[in-house]
């Protein structure tokens, strides 16, 4: 008899897990970079952004609230904040590849600071990851360490304790030109 209740009490634990689970995962948005601009902002259909940004009244600095303290999923390229060897503590989720560096910086509503729940193993620069976690918006300043020197890039929102995982292909992503010098990134490696 112990061993039956034993399993039944194994068996309703796990499927509350479950529920639990599936509970958690409905919870998510899954948004595009869109979802962070406010509805009357020009879409970015190509690496133009920066530029349209920079002739708005708000420079890009305008925040999508709907999104404030909902858990979100979003895909985007992963550049270094902080980091040791190949762990990375902190990064800038970005709509394209070469963003804030040796390219134009996006607007801050276009850029989010992640702080991974635990250090993630970042293979390159840019990689495309997909991030899950709290959204925060907000004004965040980080310096950025490029090759050239060190750079001031501000980001609209925050991800903080993140989970973050790789992917192969970032969705809405933006269309370089063809003369970009980031080009290789965009191309699939063997």
């Amino acid at each position: 008899m112990s061993k039956r209740f034993k399993s039944g009490a194994a068996l309703v634990a796990a499927l509350l897990f479950t529920a639990t689970e599936a509970d958690a995962a409905a919870d998510v948005a899954h948004i595009l970079w869109k979802d962070l601009r406010p509805a009357t902002q020009a879409v970015a259909e190509d690496a133009n952004l920066p530029m349209i940004a920079a002739k708005l009244p708000d420079h890009g600095e305008t925040l999508s609230l709907n999104l404030q303290d909902k858990t979100i999923k979003l895909a985007g390229y992963a550049l270094p904040v902080d980091r040791e060897g190949d762990l990375v503590y902190q990064f800038l989720l970005v709509p394209w590849t070469g963003a804030c560096s040796h390219m134009p910086t996006p607007p801050p509503n276009q850029i989010v600071l992640v702080t991974p729940a635990h250090p993630y193993t970042l293979k390159e620069a840019y990689e495309p990851v997909a991030v899950t976690g709290v959204l925060k918006p907000g004004m965040e300043k980080s310096q950025l360490f490029i090759l050239d020197g060190v750079s001031i890039v501000q980001s609209g929102y925050t991800v903080r304790k993140a989970e973050v995982a790789s992917v192969d292909s970032v969705p809405d992503t933006v269309t370089l030109p063809v003369n970009s010098p980031w080009n290789f990134l965009n191309k699939k490696k063997n």
